[in-house]
């Protein structure tokens, strides 16, 4: 019989491995990094992925990845994945994120209903190098930044600003002790304390210096107050963003009972998905209620006994993500007391880590239950319904959970750079917590050193992330750009754009056609808002003989092209 054994060592001998660690792998040895010669092609990774994934939706993904650089970046963990097995490090080991982007930050309700902000998607979890997702979130804050427009000083800036915040963030777990670590979090009020703490300190930057500087720290003082009011926008949101506001959006009442309703291709009812099949709704019933029974058992017995009140009414397909897109998802509409009483369930399929590739595999067998034991072990409160089930051959995994529990995210490509350096700092500190609590803190301390400032030689290891040209993928078309009418400078981009909240296209009726029309001043001064104008209208004000713009996609764009091509930037 296999015994582990638990090792204890003391804080002066973590302290020592933490520095051995730093001094076999410096700082320094992070800068300058280069493609590797045999570095794969980065489409045939994601052409790899595809041949794993629904054919019809394929498409789908690719439209949602071609978007924009960061929606690409979104989509592309695997590509990152392969270049991060080549990098140095220190053999520091936390549990993973694995796709540690901005985007997968965010907030929802902990059991006792507060609105906690905290890392969201852990599909790629797995325990490795805690270097893995600092470099993904810090990338993924020069990617944001250098698509809003901002100067190459104001990118450098946020981007350090996060793993700033990271480093003293784990210097400071590292005096803490062992339980503090684990209870701590960050909740709505500590949060909007923040925010209203940077509102003030601009404020006051805005009253003194020379004229040029202070004329800049007034532009920064009024895009820290849009932030304010963007946080408490965010903030109301969140709490509206429950079952019942999921029945409003994604259900419909068919003699005198809800169903869930029909939106091709994002969500497909299972009473269309049994025809298109050709099986019997019969059998589609009973492999949900099986799956359901198995999924229950995963549960704690009072979290079961909980979900037992609720009885299965409908369940769908249902499309969410970028990355995500091509792998089976469902939603589950149940009922409690009475159809005013709903709850709305998510099942993702959980394919294997990206790291899993290049780092030990997982010590559970099933992939959805590695990522449910991964949340759990990164979060400072996890949904109370995280379960997992596997296909009745095996052949799959999947997870489930909640699908909204007063979810909110950042709309992280409309903000200003003073708003993208304090969400750079609360991701840094967000992702210091998680770490700490399944690893080392004061070992992780050591290792980046003790200065004040991050060498700029870290930053460095950004530098050759440029502006590549769009890959073209399969089953996507590329038209020419939209051009207004009458600017030279003025360019519309056509094509789908993720939420961050994984509920595209979630309008019912087959309605979802709006078209988001942000119009971006890539001249703007450093500190200024980038975003001049934000608006939402119908594709149809957009279609030819409309003033508004030139209509020269490529083809003809028809409603349903647009389903899942629902942005338009205009750059000035």
């Amino acid at each position: 019989m296999a015994v582990n054994m638990i090792v204890y060592p003391s804080v002066g001998e973590r302290a020592a491995r933490g520095n051995d660690a730093r001094a076999s792998t410096p700082p320094s040895s992070h800068a300058g990094w280069e493609p590797a010669a045999d570095r794969p092609d980065p489409v045939a990774l994601l052409e790899e992925q595809d041949a794993t994934r629904e054919p019809d939706l394929v498409p789908v993904r690719h439209g949602r990845m071609m978007v924009s650089p960061f929606t690409f970046y979104r989509g592309a963990a695997k590509i990152m994945a392969a270049d991060l097995k080549d990098t140095p490090a220190t053999g520091l080991v936390a549990q993973l994120c694995g796709d540690a982007h901005l985007s997968n930050f965010g907030a929802f309700a902990s059991p006792e209903r507060r609105l906690l902000f905290d890392l969201n998607d852990f599909d790629e979890t797995l325990p490795g190098p805690f270097e893995y997702d600092v470099k993904r979130m810090a990338t993924s804050f020069t990617v944001v930044a250098r698509n809003n427009g901002f100067s190459s000083a104001d990118t450098r800036d946020v981007t350090m600003a996060s793993v700033t915040a990271y480093r003293e963030a784990m210097a400071s777990f590292a005096q803490m002790r062992t339980m503090d670590i684990w209870y701590a979090h960050l909740d709505e009020d500590e949060l909007m304390k923040a925010v209203h703490g940077v509102l003030a300190e601009t404020a006051q930057e805005a009253k003194k210096g020379p004229k040029r500087a202070r004329k800049q720290a007034k532009q920064q003082a009024k895009a820290a107050r849009k932030a304010e009011k963007e946080a408490e926008k965010a903030r109301a949101k969140a709490r509206t963003r429950d079952s019942l506001q999921a029945l409003s959006k994604l259900g419909e009442l068919v003699d005198g009972r809800y169903r869930i309703v029909s939106q091709p291709p994002i969500v497909i009812p299972a009473r269309d998905l049994a025809a298109a099949a050709g099986v019997s709704s019969s059998e589609v019933d009973q492999l949900v209620r099986d799956q359901f029974r198995a999924y229950r058992a995963t549960l704690r017995d009072d979290q079961r006994h909980l979900l037992e009140r609720f009885q299965i009414v409908d369940m769908a397909r249902k499309v969410v993500g970028v990355g995500s897109v091509g792998t089976l998802a469902f939603i589950v509409l149940l009922q409690g007391r009475d159809a005013h009483d709903p709850l709305f369930l998510q099942i993702k399929e959980a394919m294997p880590s990206v790291h899993e590739a290049f780092l030990p595999r997982s010590r559970y067998q099933l992939h959805g239950k590695r990522v449910v034991q991964g949340q759990r072990m990164m979060q400072a409160a996890s949904d109370i319904f995280l379960g997992w089930t596997k296909a009745p051959d095996g052949s799959r995994h999947f997870y489930w959970r909640q699908l909204r529990d007063m979810k909110g995210s950042a709309d992280v490509e409309s903000m200003a750079p003073v708003a993208l350096k304090f969400y750079g700092q609360t991701c840094g500190w967000t992702l210091a917590r998680a770490h700490a609590r399944s690893g080392g803190p004061r070992r992780h301390r050591r290792m980046p050193g003790r200065q004040r400032r991050v060498r700029p030689g870290r930053h460095r290891l950004l530098a050759p992330l440029r502006r590549p040209e769009r890959p073209r993928l399969r089953g996507v078309r590329q038209g020419d750009p939209l051009r207004t009418a009458g600017s030279p400078r003025g360019s519309l981009t056509a094509s789908g754009r993720s939420d961050p909240g994984d509920e595209l296209n979630d309008v019912p009726g087959g309605t979802a056609v709006g078209i988001q029309v942000r119009v971006i001043d890539r001249q703007a001064p450093a500190g200024a808002a980038a975003v001049l104008h934000s608006r939402h209208c119908d594709i149809g004000e957009l279609l030819p003989g409309q003033p508004a713009v030139q209509h020269d996609l490529a083809g003809s764009a028809t409603r349903s092209e647009f389903a899942a091509r629902q942005d338009i930037e205009i750059d000035m």
